[in-house]
């Protein structure tokens, strides 16, 4: 199993945009078939070191991964990423 971690800093980080982004990214939950799980949540401490949110997804292998990245719907999340973020972080890891 591989977990996919991404953190987003985005370039208005007002609650409303911060949910809306959120939303964003749960949406994908359902419609793309290698996810085994998708999660994602605003950050409830909002330090000063803090990231506004964060997707956590999990596919069976590498494979998996790969075709999530190039599959359509998170091509359309991506586009829509791009224009609200500052900055994103991500790490992947085997479980």
């Amino acid at each position: 199993m591989i977990k996919h971690i991404v953190f987003f800093k985005l370039k208005d980080s007002s609650a409303e945009n911060i949910e809306k982004t959120v939303q964003v990214l749960r949406d994908m939950d359902g419609k793309i078939p290698m996810l085994r799980s998708l999660e994602a949540g605003a950050d409830v401490i909002r330090s000063d070191r803090s990231y506004d949110l964060a997707l956590i997804v999990e596919v069976d292998n590498l494979e998996d991964l790969q075709a999530y990245a190039v599959h359509p719907v998170h091509q359309e999340v991506i586009q829509y990423i791009n224009t609200v973020k500052d900055h994103t972080l991500s790490v992947d890891f085997e479980v």
